[in-house]
């Protein structure tokens, strides 16, 4: 079955040729079945390559499968070819899975809409796209997906594109990772100039021989290569493109957030994780960055008003988790959480589109909502379940064994650094207070906004399948406090090389820690926005708290900061440029040319007397020439 594999990338490409070359002259019913079931078949291989890989020997072997040669040019041959080893088929997994879910959930949500086949056309090839950057066996065929997966976010963000904002989202999200993928398209060129080969694994093995520990050209290359994740993954400085991007379809945000696109950037780190061993000090910056990234994000989304965008932030922040995770040193923990992720978040958002799909004039600010907890039960329970796996609620979510390993693994790896732990720390309290802010105000209180309509079993069949997912997902890695179930580290080991933390003297405390700071941003969110006391109310109000919140409120100033530090001055500067001075030098070139053509046309008598002269005179110069020198 594992020569099969290239069928799990197929199956949605060709769903999404077929819904392209049909241009909506489907039914609407034959659309939703070609959106759907290539990703299900995608799926049910992917499960049974999985079955297969798992029960055959040796544990943790690798599967390498070459279509057809690309090209062959001197010593560049790169191959179209897939690979398989136990961290592909996780997420593999995941994306066609989760992907499924998300798609069989949009074929009712976006029921009715005028770009209904056009949206299945592109949902299809995002996942397609995913599949390869993820399959790839070598880095140029993964820059394939890898820019695939861009370009699909720029189609489907701006997917309703008649209103000008969300044209303007989805060129924002387009440019701001175009500069982080410049700095990965250098750092393949770095790779192959020093190491002659693209190819992923013999890459890794000739850098452990070419470079030693801490080599100025293998931190060069890691830098390079992280300037790309941290574009792709939404990380500082790069991350606001992400928010805006929240202008697509509800079901566009799921896929993007849980299956694709910003897990990119970690799949990329966690894939060239040698090359990260060998730059010690770009694998600090990238603990560094995620630790900033995660806090930064959680108080951004504790200010927000609407409910996706307080979902935006969440993501930025989790990644930020996972970027801490792989910068020190604990790829396990950092895959692990992006499962736990994938399920939780698309839960949070298909659940968040539930209840905006039902409010008149599809509500998305939280205080405009209250009181949906009995009008709207399955986006309730489905809401809160995700909404406890986020805030990582002890012992009954996969968010608590997710992060709980992140965090234990920093304080263990990253004992040098301990604001490192600290960040992670404080932000699981931040995280738990801003989840359950908007549970409280969405769910209870008093209702503002009217519900209309009703949901279908294409909304709560996938509500209920993640919902699942996001309880028991964390069961295959618990601590060693808690009976030490490792399936999930030992099954990456033959990947990442590392074998989960023995059981130690501070493994209990840090996992009471984790516990209790969970708990206590859920009861302080309890107390502040369930039962808000009038002292609270009125310090919120006064004038120094609303700067401060204005200012998370825009995600720190960032777009701000970057307006006024590169958009006004490169407007000013083609402003200046009006008349494009590049374009003055070709126009003079050309105008150049004209003019002579005009002098040359003087010559043009018609008198052969004149021409004759002119042949005399030209010989006798040409010999003239050759006779001096």
């Amino acid at each position: 079955m594992m020569h099969a594999l290239w069928l799990v990338p197929a199956f949605p490409l060709l769903g999404a040729a077929i819904l392209m070359l049909s241009a909506g002259r489907l039914a609407p019913r034959a659309i939703a079945l070609i959106a759907v079931l290539p990703c299900a078949a995608s799926a049910i291989v992917a499960i049974t390559i999985a079955i297969g890989f798992i029960t055959a020997p040796p544990p943790g072997h690798a599967f390498s499968q070459i279509l057809w040669q690309w090209v062959a040019i001197g010593g560049f041959d790169p191959a179209i070819g897939l690979y398989l080893d136990p961290l592909s088929l996780v997420m593999m997994l995941v994306v066609t899975v989760v992907g499924t879910l998300i798609l069989l959930y949009a074929t009712e949500f976006m029921a009715g809409d005028e770009g209904y086949n056009r949206f299945f056309a592109y949902m299809n090839l995002f996942v397609a796209a995913m599949l390869v950057l993820l399959l790839a066996n070598d880095l140029l065929f993964l820059y394939v997906g890898w820019e695939g997966v861009g370009l699909c976010s720029y189609l489907l963000i701006g997917f309703w594109y008649q209103d000008a904002a969300n044209g303007l989202a989805a060129r924002k999200a387009f440019i701001v990772t175009r500069v982080g993928d410049t700095g990965l398209m250098i750092g393949l060129f770095v790779l192959f100039t020093h190491l002659g080969t693209l190819d992923i694994q013999p890459l890794m093995h000739r850098a452990v021989l070419a470079w030693p520990h801490g080599s100025n050209i293998a931190s060069l290359a890691a830098a390079l290569l992280l300037l790309g994740a941290i574009g792709k993954s939404a990380q500082l400085p790069l991350q606001t493109w992400l928010p805006d991007a929240m202008a697509g379809p509800t079901p566009v945000s799921a896929l993007i957030h849980a299956a694709t696109m910003v897990t990119a950037g970690v799949y990329l780190i966690a894939r060239m994780h040698v090359l990260y061993a060998l730059a010690p000090h770009v694998q600090m910056a990238v603990a560094a960055i995620g630790a900033a990234t995660l806090f930064a994000a959680a108080v951004a989304a504790l200010n927000q008003h609407d409910i996706k965008r307080i979902l935006a932030y969440s993501t930025i922040s989790q990644i930020g988790y996972m970027f801490l995770a792989l910068g020190v040193g604990a790829e396990s923990a950092a895959i692990f959480h992006f499962m736990a992720h994938a399920f939780f978040k698309a839960l949070l958002f298909l659940a968040a589109g539930a209840i905006t799909m039902r409010l008149e004039h599809h509500e998305h600010d939280i205080f405009r909502m209250g009181g949906l907890a009995k009008q709207l039960p399955v986006a309730f329970w489905s809401f809160l379940i995700g909404s406890a796996s986020l805030a990582a609620l002890p012992l009954v979510t996969a968010g608590f064994y997710s992060k709980e390993m992140i965090l234990s693994e920093t304080w263990a790896h990253g004992g040098a650094v301990p604001i490192l732990w600290v960040a992670g720390v404080v932000t699981a309290f931040v995280t738990a207070l801003y989840i359950f802010r908007a549970v409280f105000i969405v769910f209870f209180g008093e209702a503002k906004t009217p519900v209309v309509g009703h949901y279908g079993i294409r909304i709560m069949l996938p509500l209920t399948v993640l919902s699942v997912l996001a309880i028991v997902g964390g069961f295959v890695e618990t601590p060693n406090g808690l009976g030490g179930v490792r399936l999930f580290s030992h099954f990456l080991s033959s990947v990442f090389g590392h074998v989960p933390l023995a059981a130690s003297a501070t493994e209990t405390p840090l996992l009471v820690v984790a516990s209790l700071v969970s708990l206590a941003g859920v009861a302080l969110a309890w107390l502040l926005y369930l039962r808000p006391a009038p002292r609270f109310v009125a310090w919120a109000q006064t004038q120094a708290v609303v700067a401060w919140r204005n200012f998370f409120l825009s995600g720190w100033g960032f777009d701000w900061f970057y307006d006024r530090l590169i958009v006004q001055p490169f407007l000013y500067l083609v402003r200046i440029n009006h008349s494009d001075v590049i374009d003055d030098v070709f126009t003079g070139i050309a105008d150049g040319c004209r003019g002579l053509h005009g002098l040359l046309k003087q010559t043009q008598t018609g008198r052969i007397r004149w021409y004759a002269a002119w042949l005399a005179a030209g010989s006798i110069v040409t010999i003239a020439v050759a006779v001096i020198r």
